[in-house]
């Protein structure tokens, strides 16, 4: 089970990113000058409403939005692991996903994270990262 405090360690520990509060929910957002990688994200009305319609409902615990790198990879995500990550119909079509803090491992979590850094990550800052993990 991960934390908030997982996510904030995480994501602030990546080159570039740095925290700030969402103007309209107040919830804690990770973000590089390109754009948001992850960001805490709760239900709104017309999600429940639309879960509903679908069958299903948003789970207890704290969610974390995500971004990925296309579509495909996406659903590519959500089949190898519909325990842990989940999407609502608000995005469809968009390059992310949510995951379940409750029910993921933080050493996951941290590579989601980091996929997410690599989508909005300076390409040259993205590559030194991969080489100095051995991972380019």
């Amino acid at each position: 089970m991960a934390t908030v405090e997982d996510v904030r360690a995480i994501a602030l520990a990546l080159p570039g990113v740095s925290e700030r509060v969402g103007g309209h929910t107040g919830e804690p957002a990770w973000r590089l000058p390109s754009g948001q990688i992850a960001w805490i994200r709760g239900p709104r009305a017309t999600d429940l409403q639309q879960l509903a319609a679908l069958g299903a409902a948003w789970p207890e615990g704290p969610v974390l939005a995500v971004r990925v790198g296309t579509q495909d990879e996406k659903q590519e995500m959500l089949a190898a692991e519909p325990d842990v990550l989940f999407t609502i119909p608000h995005f469809d079509g968009y390059a992310g996903l949510l995951v379940r803090l409750d029910a993921i491992d933080r050493d996951r979590l941290a590579e989601i994270i980091a996929d997410a850094w690599l989508v909005r990550a300076p390409v040259l800052v993205a590559k030194r990262w991969l080489d100095e993990r051995g991972l380019a």
